[in-house]
């Protein structure tokens, strides 16, 4: 797969505190594990640069934005957040961002392309939640939708938490269809209204999920999307502490090719972000992020196998 490209940054790293919640070091956990397997070659790992200022204002506003960069969020805006403001949190999630406006190209070029961040999906126009910063999937949206380079999406999300901020951004556009697939009974509490919403009962292990995830895949691709972005969220794991599902690290692995090979069938180009995962060992949550980009690597050297002359 020399064409094949995943964006990455040492600096999507920021300083959140050793004990909280969130596996900040998730990101170069995953990088180093996939190098050291052979998974990676260091010649596919791209390094992108801040997003562009006018790109994120596409989405966000001009006033969220400005707060955000000067750090004069409200205390409120920040516990909603659910990460202490630093300038190295602002980085990152300008880094993360346009590491999936990068991999969106990329994708648009050569079938599939990966981010090892993003599936930010609950931050909104005018404020972040549920430690997303930015909704770095609507900004890439809107960038190639600006540039002509496409016009139809469709969003699979498979975090086990609702995609509330994609959902409420996108919520009046027949060209983007966003689908997600999240626990009933948990964050958030007041859901959006998605293209499509199928919420799962506590507990919901792999057959049961698979197939559910079976039966939608057909209806959600007859939106015909030119670009498809994924969310593995690492966090319907049976072990995940925010989680509440029952998928195994099997059913999980499994559930990402069930997706990423719908699209290579249907020759739709598609890109993976990583969601979110808070695994009791954070060795599990990087290992499920993991199994992502080795199902992209299989499916897709398999079809370039198969396409290759005799």
């Amino acid at each position: 797969m020399n064409s094949f490209r995943i964006f990455y940054s040492p600096f999507y790293y920021a300083d959140i505190g050793e004990n909280h919640v969130f596996p900040i070091k998730k990101f170069e956990f995953v990088r180093d594990r996939l190098l050291k397997d052979g998974t990676l070659q260091t010649c596919e790992i791209a390094e992108p640069q801040p997003a562009k200022i006018e790109d994120v204002l596409l989405v966000h506003t001009e006033d969220y934005i400005t707060r955000l960069r000067n750090g004069t969020l409200t205390t409120r805006e920040v516990r909603r957040l659910g990460l202490p403001w630093s300038k190295s949190l602002v980085r990152r999630s300008f880094l993360a961002c346009s590491g999936t406006v990068n991999a969106a190209r990329h994708a648009l070029e050569n079938g599939v392309a990966s981010n090892l961040a993003g599936g930010t999906h609950h931050a909104f126009p005018d404020r972040g939640e549920g430690f997303c910063v930015l909704n770095d999937i609507a900004v890439a949206i809107r960038v190639l939708q600006k540039e002509n380079l496409a016009q139809r999406f469709l969003i699979v999300d498979c975090d086990v938490h609702q995609g509330n901020g994609t959902a409420f951004i996108f919520k009046d556009e027949a060209d983007v269809f966003t689908f997600s697939m999240h626990g009933a009974k948990n964050y958030p509490l007041f859901k959006e209204k998605s293209s499509l919403d199928i919420e799962l009962p506590d507990k919901t292990g792999d057959a049961e999920f698979l197939e559910i995830l079976d039966e939608a895949l057909p209806r959600i691709f007859l939106h015909n999307p030119d670009l498809v972005f994924y969310l593995g969220g690492a966090d319907p794991f049976e072990k995940d502490k925010l989680g509440r599902l029952g998928l195994t690290m099997e059913g999980l692995q499994q559930r990402d090719e069930a997706v990423l090979s719908f699209a290579k069938n249907k020759k739709i180009p598609i890109v993976t972000t990583m969601s979110g995962g808070y695994a009791q060992d954070i060795n599990d949550t990087v290992e499920i992020h993991c199994n992502t980009i080795r199902a992209v690597k299989k499916i897709f050297a398999e079809a370039q196998t198969q396409n290759a002359p005799a």
